[in-house]
């Protein structure tokens, strides 16, 4: 799993069989001191993410497997939404 922001929506029409009804949303990964790490991604989102919210995502086939029994082509998911991040100062 990856700590992310949310940085927009996508909204295609037409899509692939068994993505029907997904929410797509782009998100930057980021480090602990949210800083952007890498290219953003497109994931789902089935918990209701908003745009400028830090959440965390997963990718691959744990992404997948949240889809059940649809073999949606699902690369990175959106699993939950952030409340608060504490990392400890080095001292």
């Amino acid at each position: 799993m990856r700590l992310a922001r949310v940085e927009g929506s996508i909204w295609a029409i037409q899509k692939e069989k068994g993505m029907e009804n997904i929410k797509l949303l782009i998100v930057q990964p980021i480090n602990v001191e949210k800083q952007p790490e890498g290219n953003v991604i497109i994931a789902m989102d089935r918990i209701g993410a908003g745009i400028g919210e830090f959440v965390i995502i997963t990718q691959g086939t744990p992404a997948q497997k949240l889809m059940g029994e649809k073999c949606a082509p699902i690369d990175a998911a959106i699993v939950g939404i952030v409340d608060s991040l504490e990392v400890p100062i080095d001292q």
